[in-house]
């Protein structure tokens, strides 16, 4: 089993970047595939980016590619999300998702674990 805990979520001006951490209790972290998603006011809970397990290899929505960059490192059990040129509309509850299987998923349902969330506030 995985506890995921995010940070560093804040109001933030556009233009400007953050960095998101998800720090993993337990000892198999390499061992997963992670994710961030984000969830807007009122709508559903969308795919960001995914890290596979050795961090070679990610994937990022095209909202955000040329953006955000996530990483990780596997001896710390943290994943991050560095997010430049911020806009309102990355205005979001942002979590951290970890899956067991070592592929990618876009979908809520394709991860195992999930963090409480961070709260990003873009304003304009």
């Amino acid at each position: 089993q995985v506890q995921l805990v995010e940070s560093g979520g804040r109001l933030v001006q556009a233009g400007g970047s953050l960095r998101l951490s998800c720090a993993a209790s337990g000892r198999t972290f390499s061992s997963y595939t992670m994710g961030w998603f984000r969830q807007a006011p009122g709508k559903e809970r969308k795919f960001v980016a995914s890290i596979r397990r050795s961090g070679g290899s990610t994937y990022g929505a095209d909202s955000v590619k040329g953006r955000f960059t996530i990483s990780r490192d596997n001896a710390k059990n943290t994943v991050y999300l560095q997010m430049n040129s911020l806009k309102p509309e990355d205005t979001a509850v942002y979590y951290c998702a970890a899956r067991y299987s070592g592929g990618y998923s876009t979908i809520v349902e394709g991860y195992d674990y999930w963090g409480q969330g961070t709260q990003v506030t873009v304003s304009s």
